[in-house]
Order: structure tokens, then sequence, then C-alpha cells
């Protein structure tokens, strides 16, 4: 009996699996309208380890494809836009900047950014300590060049 619950339960799981094919992973990556212009190794920093989640240009690879890890992709790099948008950066007013600077600040401390999960799946965004000091002197030096205005 417990043998074909089992077997039951799995087929279960791989008809449910299955049939979440048929909801369309609805992802996007708009134009960019106003980038980051930020130092090269800077950029190449953000764009290498931020780049997929903060900006419109998101690489999505097969596994981006499939569902339920679709969706799952997608909340993050909506949730990830929406916090902070290299594509957009220009687009933020002065008190916007700083209070995303201040973020992009705290995350480094943190070493929250970016998320465990996204460094497994992404061995290469993994942020070294030169990484880190080279973005956080420029978030300072962005910090106080928006103190002096300008």
């Amino acid at each position: 009996m417990r043998h074909a619950m089992r077997w039951l339960a799995g087929g279960a799981i791989l008809l449910a699996l299955a049939a979440a094919q048929l909801a369309p992973a609805r992802r996007s990556d708009p134009p960019e309208s106003a980038p980051l212009a930020a130092p090269s190794p800077v950029a190449e920093i953000l764009t290498r380890s931020c780049g997929d989640c903060h900006s419109n240009d998101t690489r999505w690879p097969w596994y981006t494809s499939v569902a339920p890890v679709s969706w799952l992709a997608i909340r993050d790099v909506e949730g990830g836009r929406r916090q902070i948008n290299f594509s957009e950066w220009s687009a933020y007013n002065a008190a916007a900047r700083r209070h995303k600077l201040q973020w992009m600040h705290r995350a480094l401390g943190s070493e929250t950014m970016p998320p465990w999960e996204y460094q497994l799946a992404h061995p290469g965004s993994h942020l070294s300590a030169a990484d880190r000091a080279t973005l956080s002197r420029w978030i300072d030096a962005e910090l106080l060049s928006a103190a002096s205005g300008k």
C-alpha cells in the first residue's frame, strides 16, 4: 500500500510539473533608457555580479524557461529592478541615487549581494575582496560628489 501511494504521489508531482510548463514565463528586457556611466572596472563588476537582476540586460539561462524555476527567476529579476536598476540610473533624481548608493554600501558591507543562491548558479558572480573594495571606493566617491552638489 505504501509503495503504491509513493508512486501515486510521484506521478502527481510529475504531472503538476508538466502542467506548470503550460503557464508561459513572461520575461522582459526593456531597452536601457538611462544607463549608469561608471568607470570601466566598476561597470565590469556590476555587469558580472549585479546586472542580471539589477539591469534591463538580463541573461536568461535555459533553466529560467522551466517552471517553477522560471517564475522564481522572473520574480527575483523584477524585484531587483525595482530596488535598483542600472539601466535606469541616470533617470533617478539625486536623492534616489544617494539612497540607492547607500543601499549598495550596506549590501556590500553585509555581503548580502549577490545572494548566495545566485552565486551558486553563477559562480563568476562572486565578489572578491578586491571587487568589494573597488565598488566601495566608487560608492564613496559618488556619495561625496553628490554631497558636494557636483
